[in-house]
């Protein structure tokens, strides 16, 4: 039985690392974006129009915190489903014994 909490443990440390190094590179994500884009384009795309600018560096944060919802959805989808698969390999484990 520790065998398995240790192997639980260990797992659960190692998604979490996972999810922690998701978060770090989308927050760094949602702060560079946006104001780099917003600079280029200001310069070479809308020449000036520093409105223009300003709302293409709102649409590019709104993509980056939509991408990291997705992104955190679906790992969290995969991480039930893990979970769910290691408690019917226990079950079976049990029901066999």
């Amino acid at each position: 039985m520790s065998d398995q909490a240790a192997v639980g443990k260990v797992t659960s440390q190692t998604a979490q690392k996972g999810v922690l190094a998701k978060l770090i590179i989308f927050s760094l994500s949602l702060g560079i974006v946006p104001i780099a884009l917003y600079f280029v384009t200001e310069k070479y795309v809308w020449d000036g129009n520093s409105s223009y600018a300003a709302i293409t560096a709102v649409f590019a944060a709104n993509v980056v915190l939509f991408a990291y919802i997705i992104v955190s959805l679906l790992d969290d989808r995969e991480m039930m489903q893990s979970a769910e698969e290691k408690k019917l390999q226990f079950s079976n484990r049990r029901k066999v014994e």
